[in-house]
């Protein structure tokens, strides 16, 4: 008989034990098995627990680390093992947990161990705030206790009642494609999205499933994350505009060191398109322009403005993409519109600048590999005709592959 794979209830449970408890029972009520694993560092979990990792790592091996920072990141990294292993094996369908600040960033920080679709819900007290860090590149379900978490009463109650259905529906999914497909990743944002659109278009008439990134620094690493799982046949990297805003501390920046560097291992063809790297995206409008800014070139958006980047920036930029395709251009090619990059960047437009496109692609070419090939092609990034023909380059490299 094959064994029903259970919940994962994960916590701090010297401090959250009861909750916990609670969230164990809710979900068993409803017919789904539980696995409860205590992450506390400061004593046993109060009621039996299938993995009390206080005992294994801090207890039983005397390993108490002198700081209360080291021993939050003892257990972390012991439960993250545990977590994979647990999945690996087919023992668990799902994550919980419910915290208050520490609790959320252990939760979370456990919840990163596992693959995308794996239902992971973080019941907690901060949920109402920035939530970028523990969230990251995830599919983690945040969910606000509104009160504090002591002690299950009739909020508290409701709230984690809730969690725990939640849980229970979202192991129950059963959607499958209903035909498997060759898939590529495809960046975009804002002011590419016309080409996005169409380029997504003709790869589908070519019979690929395409699944979009938006690249505002967390997307365009989500992207590579799932590449690093081989995800994907191939990445037409449409939008890298993360770099221009990762420089200037842009909108769409906080892009970490993996974004646009091989995938190890993996023969994943990219097609990189200098897609935004006209400009970065800052947090202001034509009311409250900074006065650092005031002689640049803007293109006033909603609540941000697109900022043309100087030559200085736009020399950096280049080198900084050619250091990254650098490592590995076997399966690179780079595909530039002469035109323009954005919806903001052409001719008769607010950020158009030859100049600074000619000293990018001056300085591409000199610091870039010569093996690597660049196409320069006479059209607008957002002309239908360059979205047909990023598609067919990109249908090629990767047959090539196959």
């Amino acid at each position: 008989m094959t064994k029903t794979r259970a919940i994962a209830v994960v916590g701090t449970f010297d401090s959250k034990g009861e909750e916990h408890l609670f969230l164990k029972e809710r979900i068993e009520v409803r017919g789904i098995p539980t696995l409860t694993i205590n992450v506390g560092t400061k004593n046993p979990s109060p009621f039996p627990a299938d993995y009390d990792l206080y005992e294994q790592v801090v207890a039983d091996k005397g390993v108490t680390p002198p700081s209360r920072d080291k021993a939050i990141q003892t257990v972390i990294d012991q439960a993250r093992g545990l977590i994979k292993e647990l999945y690996r094996n087919g023992e668990i369908c799902g994550i919980i947990s419910a915290g208050g600040g520490t609790g959320t960033h252990i939760g979370t920080s456990i919840m990163h161990a596992l693959p995308l679709g794996i239902p992971k819900i973080m019941v907690s007290t901060v949920a109402s705030r920035d939530m970028k860090n523990s969230v990251g590149t995830k599919d983690i379900t945040m969910m606000h206790s509104v009160a504090d978490i002591l002690g299950v009463n009739s909020i508290t109650g409701m709230i984690l009642d809730r969690a725990a259905g939640a849980a229970f529906g979202m192991v129950q999914a059963q959607w499958k494609q209903a035909q498997e497909k060759k898939r590529v990743a495809l960046t975009m944002f804002g002011l590419i999205t016309k080409a996005a659109e169409a380029i997504k278009e003709s790869l589908e008439e070519m019979g690929y499933e395409v699944v979009a990134f938006h690249a505002n620094g967390t997307g365009g690493m989500a992207m590579e994350e799932l590449a690093v799982e081989g995800y994907f046949h191939g990445i037409l990297d449409l939008a890298i505009h993360e770099l221009a805003d990762d420089l200037m501390d842009g909108y769409c920046g906080g892009i970490g060191p993996e974004r646009l560097e091989p995938i190890a291992g993996l023969e994943i063809p990219r097609l990189v398109i200098p897609g935004g790297l006209d400009c970065a995206v800052l947090e202001f409008t034509r009311n409250n322009v900074p006065e650092k800014f005031r002689d640049r070139n803007i293109f006033y958006y909603d609540f941000r403005s697109a900022v043309r980047l100087s030559l200085e920036e736009t020399r950096f930029i280049a080198g900084q993409l050619a250091e990254k395709l650098n490592q590995d251009i076997s399966r690179i090619k780079i595909l530039v519109p002469t035109k323009g990059w954005s919806e903001a960047d052409g001719e008769g437009r607010p950020l158009h600048d030859p100049v600074a496109q000619d000293e990018f692609m001056k300085t591409l070419r000199h610091d870039l590999d010569p093996r690597a090939e660049i196409m320069e092609v006479d059209h607008h990034i957002n002309d239908p005709s360059f979205a047909e023909l990023a598609a067919k380059v990109m249908d090629k490299m990767i047959r090539r592959i196959e």
